[in-house]
């Protein structure tokens, strides 16, 4: 099975598991964004270790494993968990990004393909691009991956503290583009960028600048939650709203202060945690 099969396979299965137990991911996704009250950052990082962990106590036919920053180098494609299917043996890589409620990018294109290809097609066909043009640049081994893009996306709304978590429908929106649009810099971007719409007019996504002077978030494959929402699935079938969790924000200051001795105890007390909530029936829920 190829890996986006795979993929698409393990978020089916999320999507199922998240419509009988509600309780699991709002209490994941709660303790998740509390760590917005630590640093605006450090969410990001530990929804990696959280969303590998849920995999692992929740989804009973998959294991999970954080790759973690350190193997950032020798990462051949981007990827923060490992997913293993125990059915079939298989895996396949999943990249996770914690976003706000807007752009949100897909791929840094780290081997800078995209960008030049597009630019390549427009010294030949111009800024607007349409018609066997498309199919010639999409087809371009330049954009292989942008149909096995393995995007977990913990898309979130802080003022109004909800969260929904967003997959790309990659597949669709090249099945779907007829227009590939050059443009300049604008608002708050310094580089240009090409644009994909669909026969309406309706924006999919952009690939953006990738050169020497473009750092990590002004290149690669970008793509707007609210301005290409139809290409996305909700995986929490719409917004989900968590609360912040105070208690593990002093969980977490006290346990810096502690021993490994006091750490087992606690982590003992939170293994039973874990098998209580696995054992509430969903009637009762």
């Amino acid at each position: 099975m190829a890996t986006q099969d795979q993929y698409k396979n393990f978020t089916a299965r999320l999507k199922l598991l998240i419509s009988k137990r509600p309780d699991l991911t709002t209490t994941t996704l709660s303790n998740i964004f509390t760590m917005r009250l630590i640093g605006n950052k450090t969410h990001g990082d530990l929804a990696e270790i959280a969303i590998s962990e849920f995999i692992n106590q929740y989804m009973y036919d998959f294991r999970s494993i954080h790759v973690g920053k350190d193997l950032y180098r020798a990462k051949s494609r981007e990827e923060d968990i490992t997913i293993i299917n125990e059915i079939d043996n298989t895996e396949f890589p999943v990249s996770l990004k914690a976003y706000g409620d807007g752009p949100l990018q897909l791929s840094t294109d780290k081997n800078f393909t995209m960008f030049p290809k597009l630019e390549e097609a427009r010294a030949s066909w111009g800024e607007i691009m349409e018609g066997n043009t498309i199919d010639s640049v999409l087809s371009d081994p330049a954009f292989s991956e942008f149909t096995d893009i393995n995007v977990l996306p913990l898309i979130y709304d802080e003022k109004n503290q909800r969260c929904n978590i967003l997959v790309f429908d990659s597949e669709r929106a090249i099945a779907d583009t007829v227009r590939i649009v050059y443009e300049i810099s604008g608002r708050g971007r310094r580089h240009p960028v090409y644009r994909f719409y669909n026969e309406s007019n309706e924006y999919i996504c952009e690939v953006r600048y990738g050169g020497a002077s473009a750092n990590a978030l002004q290149r690669g494959l970008w793509t707007h939650t609210k301005n290409g929402i139809n290409y996305f699935d909700s995986i929490t079938g719409g917004w989900i709203t968590y609360a912040h969790n105070h208690v593990l924000v002093r969980l977490f200051s006290h346990a810096l202060v502690s021993s490994d001795q006091g750490h087992s105890a606690a982590l003992q007390t939170v293994i039973e945690d874990i098998e209580r909530l696995n054992n509430i029936p969903e009637s009762s829920l």
